[in-house]
């Protein structure tokens, strides 16, 4: 039940299940979450309700400052991190200088780190816009999320706060051709009394197929693995998480599990 937040613009390094050593950006508020959805499984909770105080999110200038101190600072050490990665509080394309960071950080990664990849923790309901499309085309890793091929689930699962529409989100996914690398969080158990199950049959059938329309290089397969803002949700067992992957390579994806 309890959750967390990220109290700086800079975080870590942390090891990540799927990334390796990673030094975190978090161009959210330190205090509160800040998302275009609302995931039922989400580590930093819910976002606040109506009638909050509008967030204050940290300047370009500040991320840079404050990523360039930490680069550094690692490189002094020759401790550089594997990835340079923009997750934190909520949806990090949602601030409006994103494109503009992007550029400041691959220039003090290729400066400080050259070797380390940038990678980018999204939703997916910002690639509308062209300039986050095109910045998202310059990280390495484009990790954008589908947590089900059905509209029902998503809302239920993911919560859309304003537009969202699956067919356009995966017609823009289709846009990346393939520079696109696609996670799905498997979870089952209930939500105002109603009951799901993303890694069931019928789910992962309908799934393997937008996966095969997007045609990314990578599919990221994982379940929960910290508190959730709710105690009705159950992890999906290694060995579903497996199988599913599986089922992705014999489509012709590269996948990766993380328990």
């Amino acid at each position: 039940m309890p959750t967390f937040l990220f109290d700086k613009i800079i975080f870590g390094p942390v090891t990540s299940r799927r990334l390796g050593v990673s030094l975190g950006i978090n161009l959210l508020p330190a205090n509160r979450k800040v998302c275009s959805f609302d995931c039922i499984y989400c580590e930093c909770g819910f976002n606040p309700g109506k009638g909050a105080v509008a967030p204050i999110l940290p300047t370009r200038e500040e991320v840079c400052d404050h990523l360039a101190v930490k680069l550094q600072e690692m490189s002094t050490h020759q401790r550089p991190p594997h990835v340079i990665t923009f997750a934190g509080n909520g949806e990090p394309t949602i601030h409006p200088h994103f494109p503009g960071i992007i550029d400041d950080t691959i220039q003090l990664r290729n400066q400080y780190c050259p070797d380390a990849r940038i990678a980018v923790l999204s939703n997916a309901t910002r690639i509308h816009s062209p300039a986050v499309f095109e910045a998202l085309l310059k990280v390495d890793d484009n990790i954008q999320k589908l947590d089900s091929a059905f509209e029902d689930t998503i809302r239920l699962l993911d919560r859309p706060q304003g537009h969202f529409d699956l067919t356009e989100t995966v017609e823009h996914l289709q846009r990346f051709r393939g520079k696109v690398i696609i996670q799905t969080l498997f979870v089952s158990g209930s939500f105002n009394g109603i009951p799901f199950d993303n890694s069931s049959e019928e789910e992962v059938t309908a799934w393997l197929l937008l996966i095969q329309k997007i045609a990314p290089k990578e599919v990221m397969v994982y379940t929960i693995a910290r508190d959730t803002p709710i105690d009705t949700l159950v992890k999906i067992a290694p060995k579903r998480l497996h199988e599913i992957a599986e089922r992705v390579r014999n489509v012709g994806f590269q996948a990766q599990v993380s328990e």
